[in-house]
């Protein structure tokens, strides 16, 4: 189960409707080991598609330096579907390589950049296996 915070959620709510209609990404860290999702990183999508994300390469190495300068773990790794369900697509699956992060996706096919409905859901993807899980809002 993910247990995140409703700001947390309204943050990578607000991401992806700004990168509409290109998918937005980023990750959320918590303290290594503690499951916790707590500091918002917004990553740029080097893709800059409404069909694929893809972090940076120089980014991501950033990122990981300071996940380890801080003793922190990337607890959620999200991005947004902008034209489909909030469902990890075969791409998706093939570049998830954290087999402890849960993989959030948000879809902003209802309303694009608008306020309105969103569909906000979590999975785990271990070697190319999916399963959904429980979100708890806190």
């Amino acid at each position: 189960m993910l247990t995140i915070s409703q700001d947390l959620i309204d943050q990578i709510l607000a991401h992806a409707r700004q990168d509409h209609p290109d998918e937005a990404c980023g990750v959320i860290a918590g303290p290594a080991g503690s499951d916790l999702p707590t500091r918002f990183i917004p990553m740029v999508n080097a893709a800059r598609s409404p069909t694929f994300y893809e972090f940076d390469s120089a980014d991501l190495l950033k990122l990981y330096r300071e996940l380890d300068a801080n003793d922190e773990d990337p607890v959620v790794i999200y991005h947004s579907h902008t034209a489909t369900e909030a469902y990890p697509s075969r791409t998706d699956v093939a570049y998830a390589s954290e087999p402890f992060a849960h993989y959030v996706l948000i879809s902003t096919r209802e309303t694009g950049n608008q306020e309105g409905p969103y569909e906000f859901r979590s999975y785990r993807i271990v070697e190319g296996v999916i399963t959904e899980e429980e979100i708890e809002i806190t």
